[in-house]
């Protein structure tokens, strides 16, 4: 089952009050790749109530028309509640509102090569509804990878560099001392170490960062009161 809360460790500098980078597991990596794959419309409805654009005004009206106009063979869910394209198992299930169930199509009682997103749909052979569900099967997964390590989008065993603008890279010293010269650390006493939980709350929060600015980690995390210095 895929985890409902993942865990990282920040390191910010605590004069700038900014988030150096995290380091991270394979779940928080996972969490954020699968931000790439969600549809426009479940983005708009996760962030409905912290967001003034003309997407959420436009996601308001066609929630509030009637289904009167609209076309026959038409779920308004498609639109309102769209489903990736491309679901993976084992990623991290931080945002509610977001469709974990498999994809779902249909077809006609008699099958005539058709197949729809919805059981509205009219089949264009027999004009009958397509209203017979089948299911979405995903590409089948080697042996070598069908245990729950091959689970989500990157690898385990590993612990990645997470940037304060999300940028992901595999963890390693080098890349923590170019971070150090970068942001011109004279002083390790300026640093601190944090361990985060990450869940639901700050999982919306950082989706709503990330679509607006490049100081995601520092934004969401660093003045939780949550947070505890180690």
């Amino acid at each position: 089952m895929a985890p409902t809360q993942v865990e990282l460790k920040l390191l910010s500098h605590t004069k700038a009050r900014k988030v150096l980078f995290a380091e991270a597991g394979k779940d928080f990596v996972d969490f954020l790749c699968s931000l790439l794959i969600l549809p426009v419309g479940t983005v708009i409805r996760l962030l409905s109530k912290s967001t003034s654009s003309s997407f959420g005004t436009l996601y308001k009206s066609i929630e509030n028309l009637s289904q009167t106009y609209m076309q026959p063979n038409l779920d308004k869910d498609i639109l309102l509640k769209p489903q990736s394209s491309y679901p993976v198992s084992g990623a991290p299930f931080l945002l509610t509102g977001v469709e974990s169930a498999s994809k779902k199509f249909y077809i006609c009682s008699y099958n005539h090569g058709y197949i729809a997103e919805t059981d509205q749909a009219i089949c264009p052979s027999c004009d009958r509804k397509m209203s017979n569900e089948v299911r979405y099967v995903p590409p089948t997964r080697s042996n070598a990878s069908s245990s729950s390590s091959g689970e989500g989008y990157v690898k385990g065993a590993v612990t990645y560099m997470v940037m304060d603008d999300l940028t992901v890279k595999p963890m390693s010293t080098i890349s923590s001392i170019t971070m150090f010269h970068k942001f011109n650390i004279k002083d390790i006493g300026d640093l601190e170490e944090k361990i985060i939980n990450l869940g639901i709350a700050e999982g919306l929060k950082l989706l709503r960062e990330a679509l607006q600015s490049k100081d995601v980690l520092t934004n969401v995390f660093l003045d939780k009161n949550s947070v505890g210095k180690i």
